[in-house]
């Protein structure tokens, strides 16, 4: 930084990246959240001996400069402050004869960096320093982990826990488009050895994730669902219903993929092939673009997250939003390419299967689809979560819109099915647990009553849950909705 850009920063208003502190005789307290803040986030000037009064800004210099400088550096050096040692790069400035000091304090590459207990953990939001929360903190100790713990193996586990029928699709998908795979047509423990299914006959976490059983999935990774909607409306507020059409969940990624991936279909171009998903392996197509979109999202997110993912498909866009960041600058996305997966195994099961591309390159298969529709793709991310936005062109968001809202009309004209209308009968104004509901259904089958009753209410947009993002939850209950409440009887 310049003595001309540090001139020019304090005409500024807001700065994400650029703090004063008067500093003039020892360093404030308040600097170290700062330190905090610029550490957790993108990097930042810190700078001593500019005091602010309101909107302006008076240069006073620093007494002792040598002091300062050296007790803000040790401080940051002798790991007694911080859970880490930190560094960073000083500079000085003169102004008539008074001295400034600042520090330029970067981004750390393991976070979360506190100083005294993790509470004191700091984010930089706009022009000022904001105490992260739990759901954050978290967010940043998991990336510790970030590139090895889908690698982890679960002990206990063998081949035996997979999905026996997403196994053997999978392994057809890489016989039928990438025949020159080397383990194609090895054993089934040979071939989950060779590709990181499996270690030693264990079952790795990525394994797990991509192929596995849906109780071994759901005791070794209790959060793990990929959530997929169809909305009629630009937004959650104006749809006329929540949604049109509601994923169930699924055991394992490669299900969930496969059905997402078809729904995908019914909003883009995308040329005929008789083949189960409709995209060949070199294609160019809008379902091109967004399928690597969905590869990225399957293969990159954090499934340890109190989040999950979700794709969104509106009137004017879909949006794939996951949680965990991303681990590099936006800001050089377009520029520069990227390899860094958060799942590195998982990423390489879609590559095998030819779904995913090599060494940074799928952002540029996503990125065509602004050539491809004129509408633009959008990526934002913060501590928590990240987000792909397929914005619709002009032809591509006709055809979407006129598929979104024919779905609503086509179901206003089916009535629900007699188990589903005897449910919606009995929750009526009412919301209920899951044992009420067998209560007021006199049954005791709970199978029954889930795959009869409960799941195609639900999909059918007539019943809600209170916790929306945790099926499971233990005080989950079930409520009417609009659609629903219009057709008690």
């Amino acid at each position: 930084m310049t003595k001309e850009d540090l001139l020019q920063k304090l005409t500024e208003i807001e700065w994400d990246d650029f703090e004063c502190k008067a500093a003039q005789e020892k360093l404030p307290e308040d600097v170290w959240a700062t330190v905090s803040a610029f550490s957790n986030t993108s990097g930042g000037w810190i700078v001593f001996g500019i005091n602010q009064k309101g909107k302006r800004f008076e240069i006073q210099g620093v007494s002792n400069g040598e002091k300062t400088e050296s007790d803000f550096l040790n401080t940051l050096r002798n790991g007694q402050k911080f859970n880490m040692r930190l560094t960073a790069k000083p500079k000085k400035y003169y102004f008539d004869g008074r001295l400034v000091l600042a520090f330029f304090v970067p981004s750390s590459i393991v976070k979360p960096i506190y100083f005294g207990s993790p509470i004191n953990t700091y984010i930089r939001t706009g022009s000022g320093d904001r105490r992260a929360t739990e759901t954050e903190v978290m967010a940043m100790m998991r990336d510790q982990a970030f590139g090895s713990k889908s690698e982890q193996v679960v002990e206990g586990t063998s081949i035996d826990d997979l999905n026996k029928g997403s196994l053997e699709t999978y392994r057809n998908r890489i016989r039928n488009d990438n025949p020159t795979f080397p383990y194609k047509d090895l054993p089934d423990d040979q071939f989950c050895e060779k590709v990181g299914i499996t270690k030693e006959g264990r079952l790795t976490i990525g394994g797990i994730l991509m192929l596995g059983q849906r109780d071994v999935v759901q005791r070794h990774v209790s959060n793990f669902w990929i959530d997929y909607l169809e909305i009629p409306g630009k937004s959650l507020a104006d749809a006329q219903v929540r949604y049109t059409f509601r994923m169930q969940e699924q055991d394992n990624i490669w299900e969930s993929y496969q059905i997402i991936l078809q729904r995908l279909r019914n909003f883009v171009d995308a040329p005929y092939e008789a083949r189960p998903d409709g995209v060949g392996a070199e294609d160019e197509s809008q379902l091109y673009a967004l399928r690597e979109g969905l590869t990225n999202c399957c293969a990159h997110a954090d499934y340890f997250s109190p989040m999950h993912p979700t794709i969104r498909v509106f009137q004017d866009r879909i949006e794939l939003q996951n949680p965990g960041r991303f681990m590099f600058p936006l800001s050089e996305l377009r520029t520069q390419i990227h390899s860094i997966p958060r799942n590195p195994n998982i990423i390489k099961f879609f590559r095998y299967a030819k779904l995913g591309e090599n060494a940074g390159y799928g952002i540029d298969k996503m990125l065509a689809w602004e050539r491809l529709t004129k509408g633009k793709v959008e990526f934002t991310s913060d501590l928590v979560c990240s987000t792909i936005t397929y914005w619709f062109g002009e032809q591509t968001g006709e055809q979407a819109g006129e598929q979104v809202m024919v779905q609503p009309m086509v179901q206003a004209m089916v009535q629900p099915k007699v188990q589903v209308q005897r449910l919606i009968n009995v929750i009526r104004e009412d919301a209920c647990s899951f044992s009420e509901i067998l209560k007021r259904l006199h049954l005791k089958g709970r199978n029954n009553v889930v795959v009869n009753y409960l799941t195609p209410a639900i999909e059918g947009g007539y019943v809600l849950r209170a916790y929306s993002d945790k099926p499971n939850h233990p005080n989950q209950r079930y409520y009417l909705s609009e659609k629903g409440l219009k057709l008690v009887k």
